[in-house]
């Protein structure tokens, strides 16, 4: 997988963890190794001023997916093994902006760390550049059931800094 970072939110963010989160989800979620993703980093000032353009709301969000090539995921989360051929094309998936300042709010509320909202923030945003959402009551089980299984999955293989 091809992760690119940019953090332009004046709060340092551990980089590193992040791409190895997202692909771990893409692996999980049985995306080509050939997929590019781009996941930017923006203070509360620019995340408002996309928020309200693509939205149509005011005010910071904590994530914002902006899917590129239609991708449907392989077939959900498992170990992959060694010879498993991806299920999807190499594509570029599209752009997936936190607001750390956002996701430290929350954090806070949720009674977890800044870096964990992150996590879930950063694979909420994923699962909707691939094509996973939450309007309806049956997508949002789906959606919130499979983002808990890969952050579950990830804190067993995640590495400790």
């Amino acid at each position: 997988m091809s992760t690119e970072v940019n953090n332009e939110s004046g709060v340092e963010i551990d980089e590193g963890l992040i791409v190895s989160l997202a692909g771990h989800v893409l692996e999980r979620m049985g995306i080509n190794p050939l997929a590019e993703l781009s996941i930017l980093i923006v203070d509360e000032e620019a995340m408002s001023v996309l928020h309200e353009q693509w939205m149509g709301e005011p005010g910071p969000t904590d994530v914002l997916a902006f899917p590129m090539d239609e991708l449907r995921p392989g077939p959900g989360p498992g170990p992959r093994h060694e010879g498993d051929i991806p299920t999807t094309d190499p594509a570029l998936l599209g752009d997936v902006v936190l607001c750390p300042q956002v996701a430290a709010k929350q954090a806070s509320e949720a009674g977890h760390s800044t870096e964990a909202e992150l996590e879930l923030l950063c694979t909420h945003g994923i699962l909707h550049l691939l094509g996973y959402d939450h309007a309806e009551p049956d997508e949002h089980k789906e959606m919130f059931g499979l983002q808990g299984e890969l952050l579950e999955s990830w804190r067993e293989v995640r590495p400790q800094r």
